[in-house]
């Protein structure tokens, strides 16, 4: 009996020494993990760290290029030393000399521009646009498509303007040329409006208030109810507010609800006054199409350049509200009832306004199938308004 209690004791014992050891093993075990999981964070966080930088580095001298981007024109600028490169510029008029230039070289006050096409038969209405934009401290370019800028140069700030040439080209042929991205990073945002627009109950600065206040990356001012021209509810004004991002109107081909999650009841602006964030406007230079010159049915895919969820980060702005007169200078007469007729050689007169009519209406056809195509070819895309829809369906049933 003794010797079988004695064996037990022994045993016993013996399991007492093992499971010690092996706790002692396991709690070197964890001390080991913990000194390797410190220094992989330590790591993780100097490599993170370190590629913050770099891509900080990268935006100072190449806003709108990747540390890929860079590299794949390595090649190129490769004898250049990176503090020297500048990969964008601006439309700032500089003297050709000053006492002080060294002290203004690199200063810029004008934060936002105004680009209009313009026709000297708008020139009093362009006059009054352009001083609000003026004394709210825009830089302004402008696009002449008649060819006539010394008529220009008795305005007061004639010089201060840049301006462009190019014979019967429209608003959208310009911008694809001469607001490339890299040209205009250095404004906040891009008034890319027509030349007869009234701006009476319009001033800049206040609208810019409203536009970052709520976000908008895409905007348009509203129009009066008393415009010549209105083409789409959603642009109306509505007195009682001071923006709206959506119609309801169930009159009409095109219905719009509660329900309605697209153009042109929600996520829209028209193409005569759109007004862009700096990259909501990155965006959509890529998407204006070379050859399609008038730009239509690019207004309604605008959304997809608003950096997020149209519904919200397009909209109209109602406090703030301008005149659309209608009035077609370019290949028109310059008053909004009256018809332009050209007669060719050995053949009967045609009206202008008519054939321009006609080849918009081609170019949105074309516009349209480009983009289908676009879209079935690209097979990584997927339309981020999907997303946006199936969430939006799911709140309503859960607030239900």
């Amino acid at each position: 009996m003794r010797t079988f209690q004695s064996w037990n004791a022994l045993v016993k014992k013996r399991n007492a020494l093992f499971e010690g050891g092996n706790c002692g093993f396991k709690m070197n075990q964890l001390r080991f993990m913990g000194v390797i999981c410190t220094v992989m964070l330590f790591i993780v966080y100097r490599t993170t760290n370190y590629q913050y930088l770099k891509t900080e580095m990268e935006a100072k001298f190449h806003p709108f290029e990747t540390v890929k981007d860079y590299r794949s024109h390595n090649g190129k600028l490769g004898g250049l030393p990176r503090g020297i490169m500048q990969a964008r510029s601006d439309l700032e008029l500089r003297p050709l000399w000053s006492s002080n230039s060294q002290s203004k070289a690199s200063v810029m006050t004008n934060k936002n521009l105004l680009a209009m096409p313009v026709g000297i038969k708008q020139k009093d209405n362009v006059d009054d646009v352009v001083k609000k934009f003026l004394a709210a401290n825009f830089s302004i370019i402008l696009f002449h498509y008649d060819g006539n800028v010394d008529g220009w140069w008795d305005l007061g700030w004639g010089e201060k303007a840049v301006h462009i040439v190019a014979h019967n080209q429209t608003k959208w042929w310009f911008a694809k040329r001469f607001l490339h991205p890299d040209i205009v990073s250095v404004y906040d945002y891009i008034f890319l409006w027509d030349e007869d627009l009234g701006v009476e109950h319009f001033d800049p600065i206040r609208y810019l208030r409203i536009v970052k206040s709520e976000g908008l990356e895409i905007s348009q001012p509203a129009l009066d109810p008393n415009s010549t021209e209105i083409h789409h509810r959603i642009t109306i004004r509505a007195k009682k507010k001071r923006f709206h991002r959506r119609v309801y109107d169930l009159r009409g081909k095109t219905k719009c609800s509660n329900s309605s999650e697209g153009p042109p009841c929600t996520g829209f602006v028209e193409g005569m006054a759109p007004v862009f964030s700096r990259s909501a406007w990155y965006c959509a230079w890529h998407l204006i199409q070379n050859d399609l010159v008038h730009g239509w049915g690019v207004d309604m895919k605008l959304g997809y350049c608003a950096q997020g969820d149209r519904s919200k980060k397009v909209g109209v702005v109602d406090s703030e509200y301008i005149v659309h007169k209608g009035i077609q200078s370019l290949g028109g007469t310059g008053h909004p009832t009256m018809r332009t007729t050209v007669k060719r050689h050995g053949a009967s007169s045609f009206d202008l306004r008519t054939e321009i009519r006609r080849q918009s209406t081609w170019e949105h056809k074309v516009f349209k199938e480009r983009w289908n195509q676009a879209v079935e070819e690209d097979k990584s895309w997927v339309d981020p308004f999907l997303n946006y829809q199936r969430r939006s369906r799911q709140q309503k049933r859960q607030d239900n």
